[in-house]
């Protein structure tokens, strides 16, 4: 399934980029009005592009988006692309109703992601390939800490007093992050607990060892 890199027809784009709500440099304001009725069918055909999507589900209603980035160059300081925040609803043919939100990011008329919450689900592209776990997201952080730092795989293993083989697994993501590990890591890289702790998506309830 490719759902990046389809072309947004001009009317799609037009409907992400209408944001009545939101002030900012270089757009009228008020905006004038457009048409918020093509969204529902684009999110829809991009939904059903999941083979395990259930057909009966439908995105009913949208609301007009929210910039969450801006593609622009301004001050030198330029983002490649737009991402916005789509609020909805989706309804099935029984009339059951769930929120429904949309994150769409796209350059130009290119769709660059897309992930979709629906109720307390979020749906988004897979990191891994098919039938392999997703990585834990704290691999990828870990690994850029340590190749900023140039801790090498040995050296961290070392400080930790942890094998080669348990290193490796965090920075690809098959070895999720305990306490005491994270302890040993934040010491080793020269940061506090608690910023690693929130890095690593553990909460003041997770256990210590």
């Amino acid at each position: 399934m490719e759902i990046a890199n389809r072309t947004l027809t001009v009317d799609v784009v037009a409907a992400l980029t209408y944001w009545p709500d939101v002030i900012w440099g270089g757009q009228k304001n008020p905006p004038d009005p457009v048409d918020l009725a093509v969204l529902p069918p684009f999110f829809n055909e991009v939904l059903q592009e999941l083979p395990w999507w259930n057909r009966d589900w439908k995105v009913s209603h949208v609301e007009p988006a929210l910039p969450l980035e801006i593609e622009s160059d301004h001050h030198g300081h330029p983002s490649r692309f737009t991402e916005v925040s789509v609020p909805g609803t989706v309804g099935s043919g029984g009339g059951d109703t769930l929120p429904f939100v949309a994150k769409v990011g796209f350059a130009g008329d290119r769709l660059i992601r897309f992930q979709a919450k629906i109720g307390d689900m979020v749906l988004g592209p897979a990191i891994a390939p098919a039938g392999r776990m997703e990585p834990h997201p704290f691999a990828r952080v870990l690994t850029a800490l340590m190749d900023l730092r140039g801790i090498p795989v040995k050296v961290m293993a070392r400080e930790t007093a942890r094998s080669m083989s348990t290193i490796h697994m965090l920075r690809n993501g098959r070895h999720n992050p305990d306490p005491l590990l994270v302890q040993e890591i934040a010491k080793a890289l020269g940061m506090s607990e608690a910023d690693v702790r929130v890095i690593a998506g553990l909460d003041d309830s997770s256990t210590r060892c």
